[in-house]
């Protein structure tokens, strides 16, 4: 018996939701706010299709091809694995106007039965958990950092016309 596991975690992001969801949905750079993730490829000739390389704690390294199940701009990220390590994720994206953007991020993976459970209540779930907040604390800055230069570019443009 196969058991999927959850983990959700979210975050507000003072930057409008067109540029919190043109960053996340460019999968590519996702390696420079997820600390476990080293490289995300979208196949060219496939691009629903992508390659997924993690690296966790411990030397532990899986790769994957995930699908891109569902995409419903500005709101909706929705993927599930084909091979490899078996997980989903979905992200889902909250307008708040003036007040920014919500993220949140929910990830399922699959451990055998019994063990992965005791397991993920151990340890592996709140090294999960504290990851994926803190991945999200590194795209909120990231964001941020993407708005203040995308503010700067406005600026020029202003002053040079």
């Amino acid at each position: 018996m196969v058991d999927w596991l959850e983990h959700t975690a979210q975050i507000e992001v003072d930057a409008p939701i067109d540029l919190v969801w043109s960053l996340w949905s460019d999968l590519e750079q996702m390696p420079q706010w997820m600390k476990w993730i080293d490289s995300v490829q979208v196949l060219a000739d496939q691009p629903d299709i992508s390659r997924w390389k993690l690296s966790a704690a411990g030397g532990f390294e899986f790769n994957w091809r995930s699908r891109l199940i569902k995409l419903l701009p500005h709101q909706l990220i929705q993927c599930e694995s084909v091979d490899g390590l078996p997980n989903r994720a979905a992200v889902r994206f909250y307008d708040r106007g003036m007040a920014g953007s919500i993220v949140k991020l929910t990830i399922a993976y699959s451990l055998p039965g019994f063990w992965g459970q005791w397991f993920d209540h151990l340890f592996v779930g709140r090294v999960v958990e504290s990851t994926l907040m803190a991945d999200l604390e590194r795209f909120r800055v990231y964001a941020l950092e993407a708005k203040v230069k995308a503010g700067e570019q406005v600026k020029a443009g202003e002053q040079m016309g």
